[in-house]
């Protein structure tokens, strides 16, 4: 057996566990309000970013309140961004001055949201960005992505790449050590001439892992959201880290390393189209939409990490708040089903998806049958079913209509058993069965 592999398997046994997760996307950006990418989008050169800073004042940033709607929500961790590509530090480094302690804020809003959200019992991450437009020796003129990487005044400039890891390497082991334990920690994002030991890699996790025994790593030292490394192989290298993390997307099938093994991902979403706050972005996702994706994640063996994006005061947006809360509504009545819950030995049937944890079998009935619903796959291994929500009894019979599908097991609400039977609205109507063991 691989030993990577192996440890990997260990770290991410909580974490395949516990499934759904919120990602929260902070930062200078907000007050623009135009995207986390904002500077490098429209090329703004530091001197006219500089006004965001002096203006950081999150006057009602209550990082309680997110933490109990995270909880309410059914979520079970959350990963804040500690500093994206900006450079913004929401954290008191001792490394630089561009911190929202030095703000009119004068808060270390990473302190405050770890103990949050400990406190409500959800484990923390913390995102990193490998990137950092803000300091005077990450690569500018000719850069990818850099703000000004067209910019004439940064042609030929000078750098000294080196002291900027040094720069990084510090700033992470400062969010090793001084928050207590971390769950997670997921870097963002490598690309070409920026790839594995470029950032001095494995010095980099060497340090992590000295620190945080415990803590699970996203790939992204050696990859980004359009391509996954070296996770994907039998043979992964340091920088693959414990999970993949695909982008705005679920991969088609769950993921598996050529030899069968399953390979832990998570697959990140936002709620519109925008990763930090854009109120103009209405293209909004449902919370019905978004159940029935997290129930397709785990249907796939994967998690779902579900991004909000507080305003430049701190709040985030009602419309945000209502999706967590009515997600957390049917997490109520239906979380058995995700929670421990996988790929189901049984392949996937027309009207919705199965998730499976040991013997009990959940069919998500996404698409409402006529009479009764047939459960392929299943036939002589169901023991009794239940409806998860209420946990009233199921029907298990056969319809004279249905004589002949021999080799499918059916059930129904109620009889007579080729009626149809409507129940209380919900978003996914779940049904558990109960299998006879081998």
């Amino acid at each position: 057996m691989n030993k990577i592999m192996d440890e990997r398997e260990k770290r991410t046994e909580w974490f395949m566990h516990d499934r759904f997760g919120m990602f929260i996307h902070w930062g200078l950006y907000a007050i623009p309000g135009r995207g986390a990418w904002i500077r490098s989008d429209e090329q703004i050169p530091l001197e006219a970013y500089e006004p965001y800073f002096e203006e950081w004042n999150p006057i009602f940033y209550d990082p309680k309140k997110w933490a109990k709607a995270a909880k309410n929500a059914g979520m079970k961790y959350a990963v804040l961004t500690t500093k994206h590509h900006e450079g913004f530090c929401l954290f008191d480094s001792a490394y630089t001055d561009y911190k929202s302690t030095n703000t009119k804020c004068g808060r270390d809003l990473v302190r405050e949201f770890v103990e949050a959200f400990r406190a409500e019992g959800l484990k923390v991450g913390f995102y990193y960005s490998l990137l950092d437009w803000h300091h005077p020796d990450y690569p500018a003129y000719g850069d990818m992505y850099h703000p000004d990487r067209a910019n004439e005044a940064y042609k030929g400039k000078e750098h000294n790449f080196e002291r900027y890891l040094d720069y990084m390497h510090n700033q992470v082991r400062e969010l090793m050590t001084n928050y207590g334990k971390i769950d997670i920690l997921w870097f963002d994002f490598s690309y070409e001439g920026h790839l594995g030991e470029d950032w001095r890699g494995k010095e980099l996790v060497d340090m992590v892992r000295s620190l945080q025994p415990d803590i699970i790593l996203n790939g992204r030292l050696e990859a980004n959201g359009e391509s996954y490394g070296s996770v994907m192989t039998d043979d992964p290298n340091i920088f693959s880290g414990d999970f993949v993390c695909p982008e705005m997307i679920i991969p088609p099938q769950g993921l598996r390393t050529p030899s069968g093994r399953k390979i832990p991902w998570e697959a990140c979403f936002t709620m519109n189209n925008e990763w930090g706050y854009m109120p103009m972005d209405i293209h909004r996702k449902t919370s019905t939409q978004l159940i029935k994706k997290l129930v397709e994640c785990t249907s796939k063996n994967g998690n779902m990490l579900l991004n909000v994006s507080p305003t430049p005061k701190g709040e985030i947006p009602d419309w945000q708040l209502k999706i967590l809360e009515e997600t957390g509504e049917w997490m109520h009545e239906n979380s058995d089903s995700i929670y421990g819950c996988g790929m189901s030995e049984f392949e996937k049937p027309e009207w919705g998806r199965y998730t499976q944890k040991g013997n009990k079998l959940y069919a998500h009935i996404l698409e409402e049958s006529i009479g009764a619903i047939a459960l392929p796959g299943v036939k002589g291994r169901v023991k009794k079913a239940r409806r998860l929500a209420d946990g009233s009894e199921m029907l298990l019979l056969t319809p004279w209509v249905a004589k002949e599908f021999p080799d499918c097991e059916f059930i129904n609400y109620a009889n007579p058993e080729w009626a149809s039977f409507h129940v209380d609205e919900t978003r996914d109507n779940v049904i558990e069965l109960e299998l006879i063991e081998d």
